[in-house]
């Protein structure tokens, strides 16, 4: 029979502490995410306070100051930044910490109405009885954001059951009603339909007119595959005039909703700068996205006087985390950063087709940390070089063998495709087989598959289309 005993042992294990488990949320925020992080902590730890005292941009010839008082950001070089090279961002708007308060607002213009409203509006003007302005309103509902009716006539008639007795016929008179309204073939719900209602709103004296409206009617199909030689049979027309009839359906909007999709302008912060100097490239973190939060000394120096205050000593503690996490985060990013404008200097002197291949392993290396932090780090963060702003991710690439020994990064491989294709002649474009074979003469040797599946990816069509489109 077993009997309970006490047992001791000695143990080791990991365990991430509060600290960790913030400094490693940190790491992987966006920059507006990382604002609303801040904001919500300055709003409820009353021992943060925001550098009011900041400024987004100085002088040419001044210093930035530094993002941390007491990090050590002696060892980072000191570089002349001049007013044409901050730009303004949503960032340096919104937040507390990144601008004077004089400096007008950049806001996103949110005054644009959506189709839905822009397409009520006139439905309120046309005078319509009470029964067939409720009918209207249904059919507006059930119209996407191309402008096309997406529910069947019936269907709406039976949702409309209690409020107005319809049937689809009903329905459908009102519906002549909304498609007589701006903007031109919404309501339809084909693609011919659509067009056939832009065709009729042009002067009936319009020549290849009748054609046209024959040719959207029963031959989109014909026209979309471009059998001209089909369509003059079936049209019975001469080649001009199928020419003209063609040009009138190109004239109209497939998607005639298109236009009203009103969209918040969504701005892209970068969180580091990189510059060009006569020393060499220098790198910065983007001051204007750095949230500039400090302790506040005048609470922190209550608690010294009044040691039993436990929920002000805790909320100290959380504002020094806080700090010592950003000074993490931001340290990381830079150093990242750095690693990767060392790595990827001929792609910034002369573009993608010097692109080298880069993982993130090689990174973590350089910077003597995992992989999963350096994962984390490159998500959502953007870099502002001249030749644009990129994000982390997009200089990490796959490696393809070269004959020269070295690999060639994918992206590299990408834009000589694109150049050569640029370069083609136009009735002759290049096959698939034949830029395996220009590649190969350039020392790169990939597959026509390799070649295919990235050709595809810049969105070029293959030769076959290329061919047909320079015939025309």
């Amino acid at each position: 029979m077993m009997k309970p005993s006490l047992q001791l042992r000695i143990g080791q294990q990991l365990a991430m502490t509060p600290q960790l488990q913030q400094a490693i949320r940190l790491l992987q925020l966006p920059t507006i995410e990382l604002q609303a992080q801040v904001r919500q902590a300055l709003e409820s730890n009353v021992m943060l306070e925001a550098e009011e005292d900041f400024e987004a941009t100085w002088p040419t010839g001044a210093a930035p100051q530094e993002a941390d008082d007491e990090g050590g950001g002696d060892e980072d070089p000191v570089v002349e930044i001049g007013d044409d090279w901050i730009e303004p961002s949503a960032a340096e708007s919104e937040a507390p910490w990144s601008g004077s308060g004089d400096r007008e607002l950049e806001l996103p213009d949110e005054t644009g109405r959506t189709l839905r409203d822009h397409l009520a509006w006139q439905l309120e003007l046309a005078h319509l009885p009470s029964e067939a302005l409720a009918i209207g309103r249904a059919i507006i509902d059930a119209v996407n954001d191309d402008g096309y009716l997406t529910e069947p006539l019936q269907a709406i008639a039976e949702a409309l059951t209690g409020e107005v007795h319809t049937d689809a016929a009903g329905v459908g008179r009102v519906l002549a009603v909304v498609q007589q309204l701006d903007p031109s073939g919404v309501g339809a719900r084909s693609v011919a339909e659509c067009i056939e209602l832009q065709l009729a709103q042009i002067d009936a004296a319009t020549p290849g007119l009748a054609t046209a409206r024959a040719l959207a009617h029963r031959h989109l199909e014909l026209m979309a595959g471009h059998d001209l030689a089909a369509l003059q049979r079936e049209l019975s027309v001469s080649g001009e005039e199928l020419d003209v009839a063609l040009a009138l359906v190109r004239s109209c909007h497939p998607r005639p909703g298109a236009a009203f999709q009103a969209g918040r302008t969504e701005y892209v912060v970068p969180d580091v700068y990189a510059r060009r100097t006569p020393q060499g490239w220098v790198v910065e973190l983007n001051p204007a996205a750095l949230p500039r939060v400090r302790i506040n000394e005048g609470y922190a120096g209550m608690i010294t006087r009044a040691p039993d205050h436990a929920m002000l000593r805790a909320q100290l503690q959380e504002a020094r985390w806080l700090l010592r996490s950003l000074e993490i985060r931001n340290d990381t990013m830079l150093k990242v950063a750095r690693t990767i404008v060392e790595r990827q200097q001929a792609f910034l002197d002369r573009g993608e087709e010097s692109m080298q291949p880069m993982v993130l392993k090689d990174v973590a290396e350089a910077v003597a940390m995992h992989e999963s932090t350096i994962s984390r780090i490159t998500t959502g963060k953007y870099l502002h070089t001249p030749r644009g702003v990129y994000e982390f991710r997009f200089f990490f690439s796959s490696q393809v063998a070269h004959d020269h020994g070295a690999g060639v990064s994918s992206i590299a491989i990408r834009a000589k495709i694109r150049k050569l294709i640029a370069q083609e002649a136009p009735g002759r474009p290049l096959s698939d087989q034949q830029l395996v074979e220009l590649l190969a003469a350039d020392g790169v040797q990939v597959a026509r598959r390799t070649v295919a599946k990235y050709r595809e990816a810049l969105g070029i069509a293959p030769s076959s289309a290329r061919r047909q489109a320079a015939g025309r």
